[in-house]
């Protein structure tokens, strides 16, 4: 098999592969917004003493984090095959960004975990003692 041949074979397949990621992405932003509404609507039925505006940016922040490891895979393969200035600057930029929300997200999932264990903590004498 000569160099070509495989290019001829890979290049495709690379680029239908970077679409299809790109596509994942896409959908896993729209289960992000789903997976909001889903959480929201039981919350403010039961009315319950959460903040639900943190609780649904934490959410969205992790299924936007999901949704930048797709777009990094995606450029990572299109860079593979074509590696041009803008393929390049585009797998640094969502590599950083990807890198800063990972971070600060699970900073702030641990955080909320925590205020949470505390509420519950602070709330089980209360309402062990009307049991």
């Amino acid at each position: 098999m000569t160099l070509e041949l495989v290019e001829e074979v890979v290049a495709p397949l690379a680029r239908a592969t970077a679409l299809l990621l790109e596509a994942l992405s896409v959908l896993t932003v729209l289960g992000g917004l789903m997976a909001i509404g889903r959480d929201a609507v039981p919350r403010w039925r039961q009315r319950l003493p959460r903040r639900p505006s943190n609780r649904a940016r934490l959410t969205f922040a992790s299924w936007l984090a999901l949704a930048l490891e797709f777009q990094l895979g995606a450029d990572i393969v299109a860079t593979t095959v074509s590696p041009s200035q803008t393929h390049l600057i585009q797998l640094g930029v969502v590599a950083v960004i990807r890198t800063f929300l990972n971070a600060f997200l699970g900073r702030e999932i641990e955080a909320e975990r925590r205020l949470e264990e505390q509420e519950r903590t602070a709330a089980g004498p209360a309402l062990g003692g009307l049991a």
